[in-house]
């Protein structure tokens, strides 16, 4: 470490995130300036953007404000815990590397090019791994009651269900690059088959009748910052236009029906 800082604005550029947000983070106790000038102006030391940098870590994998002060009280290195975290971007790295092999090796199985072998097709979709995700954002019970509805479904009841997630997928992605609006009767009517197909999972608040609205708001927020979202709502434009207007239309039927 030396001595160079950076002022607020500089450190929101580079972060690519606004000063208003690190003013909040402070406010909260969870991102304090390394020092005030003199004008009360915010700078920040390597530390500081050592701790940023986690900060935007777990931002990207859905959690919220308080769970990740928790995450951060309970590390003393922050190198060990970048450590961690790197080794768990090239674990979902290589997930997303088998499940892309799957999906093209199913492709190719269609037309023909090749016998289909269902033990390929669901390479790469382990339930599991995220355990601790689920845990941390709605309770062990909600993980529990998931992973025992998923292990008693049948095989082909699990292959129904991955056709219907990703007909979902699919629908959502063509209703956004057709341009229709969040609140069009299209777009809510796909919504309503989404909070319909959240609803069949035991354990969620969709399905448990918990606080349904906040928590499809919250999806909805998820699906725009977890970059793994994103990726499946992808349009043909990229970026998260297609998570973004999913999050709007799961928004307004929220709104207006739970």
């Amino acid at each position: 470490m030396n001595d160079e800082e950076w002022s607020i604005q500089q450190v929101a550029r580079i972060a690519g995130t606004t000063s208003r947000t690190l003013r909040h983070y402070d406010d909260i106790g969870l991102l304090a300036p390394s020092r005030l000038g003199y004008n009360g102006y915010r700078y920040y030391d390597r530390a500081a953007l050592v701790r940023l940098q986690r900060i935007l870590l777990l931002r990207e994998l859905g959690l919220g404000l308080p769970q990740i002060a928790d995450v951060l009280a309970r590390e003393t290195s922050e190198a060990e815990a970048l450590e961690a975290h790197l080794a768990w971007l090239r674990q979902e790295q290589n997930r997303l590397a088998r499940q892309i092999a799957s999906v093209a090796t199913t492709i190719r199985a269609l037309r023909g090019e090749e016998p289909v072998m269902a033990e390929q097709m669901f390479d790469g979709f382990d339930h599991t791994q995220y355990k601790e995700e689920v845990e941390n954002r709605w309770g062990a019970e909600a993980y529990a009651a998931g992973d025992r509805w998923w292990r008693s479904l049948s095989a082909e009841d699990k292959e129904a269900w991955q056709r219907r997630t990703a007909d979902l997928g699919r629908d959502w992605i063509a209703l956004a690059e057709s341009g229709a609006a969040p609140d069009s009767p299209e777009a809510q009517e796909l919504a309503r088959r989404h909070v319909e197909w959240l609803s069949g999972v035991p354990g969620t608040p969709a399905a448990s009748g918990g606080d349904a609205k906040a928590y499809v708001i919250g999806l909805g927020e998820m699906y725009v910052a977890d970059p793994r979202f994103g990726t499946h709502y992808a349009t043909s434009e990229g970026g998260t236009a297609g998570a973004e207007f999913v999050r709007d239309a799961l928004r307004v039927y929220a709104e207006a029906n739970l």
